[in-house]
């Protein structure tokens, strides 16, 4: 564990804890899920909260229907605390830990945007419940984990953008994660993982910050792939209902054929 002993908090992040989390872990409800407070070390973390990226340096904006954060992986235009955490999260001591409390070998986390990378949100930002991707349509693996670190000082409940962890046919919310500072939830990636967050309401010189990872292992036989899946909440007007089943249908459908075609080119490209 000495690669990341300058970045992860080792009380927490080491070989007499993997047990603790290996239980909370399989054992976490609505899917299998845990909580990790304190997950780097304080300087590192709060190296990362003052020098988070402005949302205009980010790559990405998405706003629609289901969606409206920002999102960039340029971990090397970052202040020099970014490269730090994303090397203690992608070494092999920190993986082999990770692999033992989850109990899933040979989990890989990719150099690319579908990897790693930042997501940030300022008021009125919200994503809606859904399933994440299931294969990486470029390396053609099994995405089978999600780790997030929150980096939100002083988030007060009110604000909202609690992680919300939903049942396998999104009837019912079972579980809100407050995006705490220096908070890390690690979640397994199923077709029923459906998560999200609901509009914040915060300061305008706020935002919701997050580090975000995707774990991937080889892909096995039987595992089709899909894009995301967003899905409406049950408090959603008939209207939203239609147009988000409408929309997720004609997409998925697309991307489905795209990558039965073996068309990587539209996935390098455009997303």
């Amino acid at each position: 564990m000495n690669t990341i002993a300058t970045s992860l908090n080792t009380e927490v992040i080491n070989d007499s804890t993997i047990a603790h989390f290996r239980e909370e872990f399989a054992n976490g409800k609505p899917y299998k899920h845990l909580i990790i407070d304190n997950f780097l070390q304080e300087d590192l973390a709060n190296s990362l909260y003052e020098n988070f990226p402005k949302v205009s340096q980010l790559r990405k904006h998405y706003k629609g229907i289901n969606e409206n954060k920002s999102e960039g992986s340029s971990f090397e235009q970052y202040d020099n605390s970014f490269p730090q955490v994303l090397e203690a999260i992608k070494s092999k001591a920190f993986v082999s830990w990770l692999e033992q409390v989850v109990q899933i070998d040979d989990l890989l986390l990719p150099d690319d945007h579908r990897g790693a990378g930042v997501h940030q949100g300022k008021n009125g930002s919200f994503l809606d419940v859904h399933v994440d991707f299931s294969v990486h349509p470029i390396l053609n693996m099994h995405r089978r984990l999600n780790l997030l670190i929150f980096l939100n000082k002083g988030w007060k409940e009110e604000y909202g953008g609690l992680l919300e962890l939903w049942n396998e046919d999104v009837s019912k919310l079972e579980k809100e994660v407050l995006p705490s500072f220096n908070r890390a939830v690690i979640f397994e990636t199923t077709d029923t993982s459906y998560h999200g967050y609901d509009v914040i309401n915060i300061p305008e010189n706020e935002t919701r910050k997050s580090i975000y990872s995707y774990y991937y292992s080889p892909l096995a036989e039987g595992v089709k792939y899909h894009d995301t899946i967003f899905k409406p909440r049950p408090s959603d007007s008939i209207l939203k209902k239609t147009q988000t089943t409408a929309k997720e249908t004609l997409k998925n459908g697309v991307k489905k054929t795209l990558q039965k075609l073996g068309l990587k080119r539209f996935f390098e490209r455009f997303e």
